[in-house]
């Protein structure tokens, strides 16, 4: 979402806490992108009509791997379907309150239908190469069209956990095989009563490498995150047990704490 008020200087400030890079260009798109955060309150306003259209067409406009655009979206927007999808991701309710959820999918099954209809071999899908571009040509497609909400005052927020329980969630939608659901996307006007804050990121050091990796940089990189994090914690009044480090490193600690840890194991039986 745009932000008139906000100069790139205090955009960054938000961004990087005190580790703010000491040259960055100005110009009304870096500062859309430095504005957005993950808005998880919506009001009760509809959305106007041609945003979703203007959003897909945003999102069609992205890079795509040979142009092979192995991607689609559902739009959600009926309450009954979104409260079955809502509880399937973990029961979030920023996915029954938004007026539109959308499910971006990896998809070969349009592959696959174009090349039998020319009745030529296709077992080039049959290989994880080509799930993973279809996974980024999502992830490429749907970022172009969350900028695109953004720049309209609209708030959006991804929700990973639509792959908590990936075969309901393709009964739910009726996706044929070769159709993964990689993430949805919450869209709607931000709630005024509860702003949503911009969250800081790493310093550039820690994933900024010229040339070749230097991992020396990170470590020092990732302490002066910790710092900032702990500060925005405090402001936002959250409740985090421990700092960034320690809440990342158990988020991975193993299989258990992975939300869509069951993704891999039924990937097969539902893109073959």
């Amino acid at each position: 979402m745009t932000n008139s008020v906000l100069t790139t200087q205090e955009l960054l400030h938000q961004r990087y806490g005190a580790d703010i890079p000491a040259t960055i260009i100005s110009h009304p798109v870096v500062d859309l992108l430095l504005s957005h955060r993950s808005v998880r309150s919506y009001s009760n306003e509809p959305l106007p009509e041609g945003v979703l259209e203007t959003m897909i067409a945003a999102a069609q406009s992205a890079s795509t791997s040979s142009n092979l655009q192995t991607w689609s979206v559902v739009a959600v927007t009926d309450p009954e379907r979104k409260d079955r999808l809502a509880t399937l991701a973990g029961n979030q309710n920023q996915i029954r309150r938004a007026p539109l959820f959308l499910v971006w999918l990896a998809d070969l099954a349009r592959l696959a239908h174009a090349a039998e209809t020319r009745q030529m071999p296709h077992e080039g899908l049959d290989y994880l190469e080509m799930w993973l571009v279809g996974v980024i040509d999502a992830a490429l497609a749907a970022q172009n069209a969350a900028i695109a909400a953004e720049a309209l005052g609209l708030g959006i927020v991804y929700i990973g956990a639509i792959r908590n329980h990936p075969l309901e969630v393709a009964g739910e939608l009726q996706l044929p095989p070769m159709v993964m659901p990689v993430f949805g996307m919450c869209v709607g006007w931000p709630n005024p009563a509860r702003p949503a804050a911009i969250k800081p990121r790493l310093p550039q050091a820690a994933v900024l490498h010229r040339e070749v990796y230097q991992p020396e940089q990170i470590p020092p990189a990732v302490e002066r995150y910790n710092a900032t994090m702990n500060a925005f914690y405090t402001a936002q009044q959250m409740n985090v047990e421990g700092d960034w480090a320690d809440h990342s490193s158990r988020r991975v600690a193993g299989p258990q704490s992975l939300s869509g840890r069951h993704v891999l194991r039924v990937a097969g039986d539902m893109l073959y």
